[in-house]
């Protein structure tokens, strides 16, 4: 239980699907309540496809290149510390996708996948945490707790999208800048703790 509340914990404020609302909102502006909730589900399925993936053959890709895990969870935590401080700056909370790629979804049949899934739910800073979760010592239910994990987050970003347009009433301007700066810390916290984890791997003298 342990490892699944830190995977949902530390995914969800990675993943951060209260960010991804506004996008939501815009390409399914003129779709009707039930394509907007097959669209979000198939971002979801697609979200939970990629993180298991990212999971099971993140480390292959890493041997394969000959990178230390410990490599990319320093890698991993600098980029989600610029995250981080992009959603605690104000005004620099810049989006997962350029506005190029927003005009051009708003003419695709299908957004689910790109830019839903990709990037704006599942981008390189949830996948290189899927990447570092895997160790070789885990057991078949160590990762069956992560795969459900996965799911429950994906359920909460379904639940949150779906939500979205009441969120956003409620909340407003200001509420949405608050959670954006909650999502921050939290992400800040992780990546301080991804770059703590690997130095100390790196570097056991420094401990002492």
């Amino acid at each position: 239980m342990e490892i699944l509340l830190a995977t949902f914990t530390t995914l969800f404020s990675v993943v951060n699907p209260f960010g991804a609302m506004p996008v939501f909102l815009t390409l399914t502006e003129g779709d009707t309540p039930q394509e907007r909730a097959n669209i979000g589900l198939k971002a979801c399925l697609y979200m939970i496809a990629v993180l298991t993936v990212s999971f099971f053959a993140g480390q292959y890709v890493l041997n394969f290149f000959g990178i230390n895990i410990h490599h990319l969870r320093i890698a991993g935590g600098i980029l989600l510390m610029r995250s981080a401080f992009d959603l605690l700056t104000p005004g620099g909370n810049r989006a997962k996708v350029s506005d190029a790629t927003l005009e051009e979804s708003m003419h695709k049949n299908d957004i689910s996948f790109t830019p839903l899934a990709m990037p704006m739910l599942s981008g390189p800073g949830s996948m290189a945490v899927c990447i570092g979760l895997f160790a070789g010592h885990l057991s078949y239910l160590d990762m069956g707790f992560i795969i459900l994990g996965f799911v429950l987050v994906a359920l909460a970003a379904y639940i949150i999208l779906m939500s979205s347009l009441r969120l956003t009433r409620f909340l407003g301007r200001p509420g949405m800048a608050a959670l954006a700066r909650i999502m921050g810390f939290i992400t800040l916290a992780i990546g301080v703790n991804f770059l703590a984890t690997a130095i100390k791997a790196l570097f056991p003298g420094l401990t002492h």
